[in-house]
């Protein structure tokens, strides 16, 4: 399939206005097309199914380049997959390779749900994306948490799952002075993601650093705690 027939099929898709729409809401300025999600979800099921992996790879990364933004959410779908053998250096460096592009939490988000599933097939990765804690871009250190969420998700943690958890808490500790929006607000999802399956962890990162954070990210954070 070619990028061309790709860009036709989605094109296909759109529905009157919500191209309008969704450049308003997004606001971040790039081409959009106005495809629904489940069109999407169902165009990219289908890709995934019939292409090969080298295929998948290369439409992905043209889908990518393309900057239009349901393709760039199509080209995150393509590589979101639990097993994908190998996966090191087709799949795992060209997710790699998008980061630095995050712009908006829309495309960040959906990129970063198939990068979970690469660095849950291999948690060595997670030397990689402690790296990302310390750049200067912005959607890079929000990926660093978002990436990790499925670390939030354990109720019966093994010893190498808390080492892993309580490592990325320490990321997030590190995180707190920065009063970004987006910033503050993925401290508050991995609180409140992990308050459900380990509250302890959650009150104790509270105690000590709740006071420092925004207000909305600290009753974000607490929202399930606050439940009876």
């Amino acid at each position: 399939m070619t990028l061309d027939d790709a860009l036709a099929a989605l094109r296909a898709q759109a529905e009157p206005g919500r191209a309008e729409q969704m450049a308003a809401y997004h606001k971040t300025p790039r081409a959009y097309l106005g495809v629904p999600n489940p069109a999407i979800n169902a165009m990219s099921q289908d890709w995934r199914q019939t292409l090969d992996l080298d295929q998948r790879v290369s439409l992905a990364q043209a889908l990518w380049d393309s900057d239009i933004f349901e393709a760039r959410l199509t080209a995150a779908k393509l590589l979101t997959q639990a097993r994908i053998r190998p996966d090191d250096r087709p799949v795992w460096d060209l997710f790699q390779s998008w980061v630095p592009d995050f712009d908006s939490w829309a495309i960040a988000d959906h990129a970063c749900m198939a990068g979970q599933r690469r660095l849950t097939a291999d948690p060595v990765r997670l030397d990689v994306i402690e790296s990302w804690t310390q750049s200067p871009h912005m959607w890079t250190r929000r990926a660093a948490l978002v990436i990790t969420l499925p670390w939030t998700k354990q109720n019966f943690p093994s010893q190498q799952e808390l080492a892993a958890r309580d490592r990325i808490l320490g990321w997030a500790a590190t995180y707190i002075e920065d009063s970004t929006w987006f910033i503050q607000k993925a401290i508050a999802w991995w609180l409140r993601d992990l308050s459900k399956h380990d509250p302890e962890r959650t009150r104790s990162f509270l105690a000590s650093h709740g006071a420092d954070m925004k207000p909305f990210a600290r009753r974000e954070a607490a929202r399930y705690l606050e439940q009876p």
